[in-house]
């Protein structure tokens, strides 16, 4: 989805991958180019075709996916085919490596993976970057105004059960794991949260919360905020800039409960016939002035230490959030691929939705 960034975070993080193929059809891209490389809209500079062919004399086709469902059920239905170079977040190429679709990556091809911070190298879901490169990193936490709310908002439960001056002027975003992560942090759960007991908890409490919000909102939340519409929403880190880009008095915090990790990453498909140009590409966005670009206009944080050293002091002030530490952003939870737990979140989800 189009947005200021030109990235939307998306859908929810449900993978219905035989409904997926199924709607994706014949998924492969048929092109002359070196490389086929998939991203979100904007998340990329414009011109990256261009600067790529003057420093490798390779060509390109970025093509562009809305969500992360909508690639993944293109990738299952062609076994990958047609793609070289893929951007998902981490829990979906946690899938895709479980479904053997990405290859391994080839750190002597690749020697920019030394600009990474010693954190981004031992994620998780991918510790050593065996199959993935992390391209940007954040949290979600709590974006608002300052000059409309009474209190500065510290904790989820500012949101779940909000002051009388604020009910029916917040906003929670919509996709399933957020959605859930704010009731399982604001329960002390974590955000991969498996027990259907807890998952039950988490649920009712969103449904009372239902009853104080403005909306749903993946999309727009930020613009509400400018407007004054809304004075307290559920937010990406990177979202709240934009609106702290139009009105400063718009500020983000991270409840004291905590936040989730979340990271996008770029795979390169096991059945990619260039896999060199693709491991070559992958350097080249791990040059220093080519990532910075990311947290110079996308604004959200980048996992290159080389890159985010470059940058203005005047971006950090502006955007305080932009200057967390690698130590401060991986002591919260990383979301990952929940496998059968996914059916017990999208169900309780389209319980609150539901819900009066």
């Amino acid at each position: 989805m189009r947005t200021k960034s030109g990235y939307a975070k998306t859908s929810a993080f449900a993978v219905k991958l035989l409904a997926a193929t199924m709607l994706a059809g014949s998924a492969g891209v048929v092109n002359a180019a070196d490389l086929v490389i998939s991203n979100w809209d904007g998340y990329m500079a414009k011109d990256i075709a261009e600067s790529f062919k003057a420093a490798t004399g390779l060509e390109i086709e970025v093509v562009n996916h809305a969500t992360n469902e909508e690639i993944m059920g293109k990738l299952m239905a062609s076994q990958g085919k047609g793609y070289d170079v893929v951007f998902v977040s981490s829990p979906f190429a946690e899938i895709l490596n479980h479904q053997g679709l990405v290859e391994p990556l080839d750190g002597a091809a690749i020697p920019n993976l030394a600009n990474l911070y010693p954190e981004a190298v031992n994620l998780a879901y991918d510790p050593g970057n065996v199959y993935s490169v992390p391209y940007t990193w954040g949290t979600t936490g709590l974006c608002y105004r300052s000059d409309l709310v009474k209190t500065a908002p510290d904790s989820w439960m500012n949101l779940l059960a909000p002051s009388d001056d604020i009910k029916g002027k917040t906003t929670m975003l919509a996709t399933d794991r957020w959605l859930m992560a704010a009731g399982e942090l604001a329960k002390g759960y974590s955000v991969n949260e498996a027990d259907p007991a807890k998952i039950a908890e988490v649920k009712d409490l969103l449904i009372q919360a239902k009853k104080t919000l403005l909306a749903y909102d993946d999309t727009t939340f930020y613009s509400k905020l400018v407007s004054g519409e809304a004075s307290l929403v559920h937010a990406w880190d990177g979202w709240c800039n934009y609106g702290i880009t139009e009105n400063k008095d718009i500020k983000f915090v991270v409840p004291k409960e905590g936040s989730d990790l979340w990271v996008d990453t770029i795979v390169v498909m096991k059945n990619s016939e260039k896999k060199d140009a693709a491991m070559k590409f992958i350097n080249f966005i791990l040059d220093a002035s080519n990532h910075a670009w990311a947290a110079e206009n996308i604004l959200y944080k980048v996992p290159n230490r080389a890159a985010m050293e470059s940058l203005d002091k005047a971006l950090i002030d502006q955007y305080p959030n932009m200057g967390m530490t690698p130590a401060e952003l991986t002591k919260y939870e990383l979301l990952r691929d929940l496998g059968a737990a996914q059916k017990d979140y999208s169900r309780a989800v389209s319980e609150i939705k539901a819900a009066n």
